[in-house]
């Protein structure tokens, strides 16, 4: 069909077409041959888009080591497209330039000689051509960056990686939005470039056109050899003088000449946004440009574009370890605490963390700060507090010469003792107690208060108010301490699991005494240390489960008759209740868990399913509730989920529980029409096998939730008119949750009723792959109240049972039910709605 087309547009077509083709089957390489000698047939098509998929067709499909012959001599795949780099058409131009760059994305080294080519495209008046060029230029200078190559009109040769940066930069000033952002973007990844062009790219000084200046003595030698003389007649005729060419003099050939500072100053966000992350790519790269570019990027913070001054905040942080902020440079990063934004007001906060200062006074500075972002922003409280910690870890020298200001202490006058519960004052003292552990002298310098505030405050806040061996004062967070130094948590629960191995071989009374002192023992550990919340909670759950079946399994009461002791069928309901409910808090509250520990969970939940259903079984004689019909569907439902759980066991190669490996043998037998042989099954076979223990294959980890906003505790009602709507801001920190699309926001009013509500996704900002930072307002409204009272806040997992991630449905009839797990402490807030005024 090519062969005999004669239209432009259906040739260009078919050959995209096939094109297309090609690509989707990349392992026929006879056929992408025979599309590439068909595309350099074809070349030579007066039509642009015909010559553009050749170009395409060549450079994705083609080889550099395929000749072809033309006019009866044999040109490589770079020459022809090299000689259509030169193509009238700015559209061809482009697709030569991207098939050379398709040829360096397959592995295949481009040729140093088209350097010259790319560098005149870079002005081409088209902006796909540069745009082109531009990438093409970013990649000779990685392949062959010590290669030197002549200056012109000068005898000096350059690294061609420096000469490809300072054409880059070039192009910072282009008039196209697009070239400018590539162009600063690519400038990043230029690692090996010379120090005194990095930091050319600073100083808007033009530049001698990357010329070396000739000394006196080489101008007066080579005057000397062309014969000219000085007439005497003239004042400083004999000075050395330099012959330019005024065609070789151009104002906008500036080189590298500040391209950073152009690039920051831009007026379009992404060309600052791209200019930020070079800067911080290339500063972090070297700790001399660092230096240099601080003063640059502290002023991108005064930036009008909340996003790019979060861009800067980022880019500080990522090269504090190598900067030391001034007095001057200080101001204007804490000026950044009264923005508007929490992002950029945390972000400062992290920033400081690992920022070193010049002076004492930059620190003093630095807590005032602080102090004022706390009264503007109490929510920020916990970030602060962080942050004044780590401020007193790597400045406890400068804090020891300011403790006497900081507590406002005076030689001879007594001061009052300040509030414990101040926000400001507990933000100071954590600065103080961080500095004592390395400052010992310190604690000479802090008045007698200062010891039982340290006590209230080491165990109120633990995590954040260290150990100073150099009070003699013992608090419980340091009994927690010496109990750690006789024997590690680790061991201690590795201890407790141990004995539970002996649970199978002991009669049920002990096996209950022993489950629950492990379970005991487990909530210690909890307390003891934070990196094994997660397992301990965990192991305790389960244990919860296991322990409940053994006291109903153990119950005398299961030989007398159902009709005599009605209240048996009562307690068991419940007990298999809560065991369900237990089990789906295992099963999504859990990140981590292997397919192994999963399953065990679920095996878990059959035992309870097998027991309500045999408790349901067993008082159909006595309850009217349960008709011949109710029964049989119940029956059926149970052999359904039997069945769903053979599947996945056989899906995923998991061998099951004693109990379960039973149930999966007979149950081909079991008929949903005949409940009575199925209860004389099912109850010595499940009294026969015990719960087993469970082992954590992997280390697992729970989800939760840190509320920051609303703070909650104050004894001020937030009023508003009944019938309306109060918004409250939500602003909390999510740990160990996979999907967000789960989370919820529970309101728990007095009068016990409860409301969901859930978050738009775009309320939730990414952090890393398991956590995230949710910032919203829900919505509160009532009728009207006597008297102020306190709504529950708490943040919720929300799910619905049939939604399990398991194969087992939950209980007979529910279905359908919504239910939610709660990922932190309830934080309550004081409301009241008010009468409408008249």
């Amino acid at each position: 069909m090519l062969r005999r087309e004669t239209s432009h547009k259906v040739c260009a077509e078919l050959l995209g077409t096939i094109y297309n083709i090609c690509r989707a089957i990349p392992n026929s390489i006879d056929l992408h041959q025979k599309l590439v000698v068909l595309a350099y047939k074809h070349l030579s098509n007066s039509d642009h888009s015909v010559r553009q998929h050749c170009l395409s067709i060549i450079g994705t499909l083609g080889s550099k080591e395929t000749h072809v012959k033309n006019n009866e001599k044999q040109e490589s795949p770079l020459q022809v497209l090299t000689a259509y780099a030169k193509d009238q058409d700015p559209r061809v131009r482009s697709s030569a330039f991207e098939a050379m760059l398709s040829f360096h994305q397959k592995g295949q080294v481009l040729e140093q000689s088209i350097y010259k080519q790319v560098y005149t495209a870079l002005h081409d008046d088209s902006e796909s051509v540069r745009l082109a060029a531009l990438r093409l230029m970013w990649v000779i200078g990685h392949v062959y960056p010590e290669s030197l190559i002549p200056v012109v009109d000068s005898d000096e040769k350059l690294r061609l990686v420096d000469d490809a940066f300072a054409k880059i930069c070039q192009l910072v000033n282009d008039s196209s939005v697009l070239v400018r952002t590539t162009a600063v973007g690519l400038l990043g990844s230029l690692h090996r470039v010379s120090p005194h062009f990095l930091e050319q790219t600073l100083d808007k000084k033009l530049m001698s056109g990357l010329r070396r200046k000739r000394t006196a003595h080489e101008r007066q030698k080579e005057q000397f050899v062309s014969g000219e003389w000085s007439s005497g007649k003239k004042w400083g005729d004999d000075a050395p003088k330099e012959e330019l060419d005024p065609e070789a003099v151009t104002l906008m050939d500036t080189g590298a000449c500040g391209a950073f500072v152009h690039g920051l100053e831009d007026e379009f966000l992404e060309v600052r946004h791209a200019a930020l992350d070079s800067l911080c790519e290339l500063a972090s790269q070297s700790p001399a440009f660092a230096s240099l570019s601080l003063d640059y990027l502290v002023d991108m913070l005064n930036d009008e574009i909340e996003s790019v001054r979060l861009n800067a905040v980022y880019s500080l942080h990522k090269i504090s370890k190598d900067i030391v902020l001034r007095e001057d440079q200080l101001e204007t990063v804490l000026n950044g605490l009264e923005d508007s934004s929490s992002d950029i007001r945390q972000g400062l906060h992290q920033l400081l963390y690992t920022v070193s200062f010049a002076t004492k006074m930059c620190l003093h500075l630095t807590l005032q700060f602080l102090l004022k972002n706390l009264n503007k922003y109490p929510q920020d409280r916990i970030s602060i507090w962080k942050c004044s910690k780590a401020l007193g870890e790597n400045h406890s020298n400068l804090a020891l010469t300011l403790v006497p200001e900081l507590l406002g202490t005076h030689a001879y006058f007594a001061i009052p003792e300040p509030d414990m519960d101040d926000p400001g004052y507990i933000c100071v003292m954590i600065l103080i107690f961080n500095s004592a552990v390395t400052q010992p002298t310190m604690t000479t310098l802090l008045p007698e208060y200062t010891k039982r505030h340290y006590a209230y405050l080491r165990d109120s806040l633990p995590h954040l108010v260290p150990l100073v061996r150099h009070f003699q004062v013992v608090s419980s967070a340091q009994t927690h301490t010496l109990v750690r130094a006789n024997c590690s948590p680790q061991e201690f629960l590795q201890q407790a699991l141990e004995k539970l191995e002996q649970v199978g071989r002991l009669d049920m009374d002990s096996g209950i005494k022993l489950m629950e002192t492990t379970i005991r023992d487990l909530r210690r550990v909890v307390k003891l240390e934070e990196n094994l919340v997660a397992s301990a909670d965990f192991y305790s759950l389960y244990l919860q489960c296991q322990l409940l079946l053994t006291k109903a399994m153990k119950d005398k009461q299961w030989s007398v008759p159902a009709p005599l002791c009605p209240q048996h069928n009562l307690t068991i309901s419940a007990i298999t209740k809560k065991v369900i409910e237990l089990s789906y808090q295992l099963e999504h509250l859990f990140v981590g868990c292997s397919a192994q520990d999963l399953a065990s969970v679920y095996q878990l939940r059959l035992r309870a399913i097998t027991l309500q259903l045999l408790v349901q079984l067993r008082g159909r004689s006595v309850s009217g509730l349960f008709s011949k019909s109710n029964i049989n569907q119940q029956c059926e439902n149970y052999l359904l989920k039997l069945s769903t759980l053979q599947r996945y066991f056989a899906a995923n190669n998991l061998q099951p529980h004693s109990f379960t490996q039973a149930l999966f043998s007979e149950m081909h037998k079991f008929e949903a029409s005949k409940p009575g042989i199925l209860a004389k099954f099912l109850q010595p076979l499940l009294f026969h096998h015990r719960v087993p223990c469970l082992i954590l294959d992997n280390k697992v980890k729970q989800a939760c939730a840190e509320i920051f906003e609303p703070v909650g505790g104050s004894d001020n009602p937030l009023r508003f008119t009944a019938g309306l709507a109060l918004a409250l801001n939500v602003d909390c920190i999510l740990d160990n949750v996979e999907y967000v699309q789960s989370i919820q926001i529970q309101v728990k009013f007095p009068d016990t009723q409860t409301q969901l509500f859930t978050p738009r996704i775009s309320d939730f900002r990414h952090l890393n792959a398991l956590r995230h930072h949710l910032v919203t307002q829900v919505y509160l409204s009532h009728s009207l109240w006597s008297d102020p009272c306190q709504v529950e806040i708490c943040i919720v997992l929300g799910y619905t049972m049939d939604g399990s991630k398991g194969p087992l449905a939950p209980q007979f009839g529910n279905s359908d039910k919504q239910c939610a797990l709660q990922l932190c402490k309830p934080v309550k807030v004081y409301i009241m709605p008010r009468a409408t005024k008249k």
